[in-house]
């Protein structure tokens, strides 16, 4: 599990570079250019899932309960001391993000998707972070 985990944090650092390199774009670029709002859609969302499936191994390999949704992977975390509580209630709302991106793409909207890209990226670094320290503490037995 440690090395899919770590495999995982890898793409999510990937994706994140490549959509740190699109913020210095207008909001007017992206609406105007639809192979540039692709790209940023497309990265958003499997940075999100790169982020929800981490969630996912660490709840299956702890065996803590079971999420209905994928908002509820990153909550579980949170309760379960994984996440910080503040930053879990924070950073949740990414999954219904990508729940319009994946089913609801024609609906996407544009500020919301310009918001995201300046203002939320690092809310990745900081739960690929908070994954690394929780998966120190296990390897050391902690």
């Amino acid at each position: 599990m440690m090395q899919e985990i770590a495999d995982k944090l890898y793409a999510l650092e990937k994706y994140v570079r490549i959509l740190k390199s699109y913020q210095n774009r207008s909001i007017e670029d992206i609406e105007k250019d639809v192979t540039l709002r692709g790209a940023i859609e497309r990265y958003l969302q499997v940075a999100i899932e790169c982020a929800l499936d981490i969630g996912e191994m660490i709840i299956s390999a702890e065996r803590f309960e079971k999420p209905e949704t994928y908002r509820e992977v990153i909550e579980i975390l949170g309760r379960e001391g994984v996440l910080p509580e503040e930053f879990a209630a924070r950073f949740a709302p990414a999954a219904g993000f990508r729940n319009i991106l994946v089913h609801a793409y024609s609906e996407v909207d544009v500020r919301k998707l310009y918001e995201f890209l300046q203002e939320r990226l690092e809310d990745f670094d900081t739960f690929a972070m908070h994954i690394a320290k929780y998966l120190e503490r296990k390897s050391s037995g902690r």
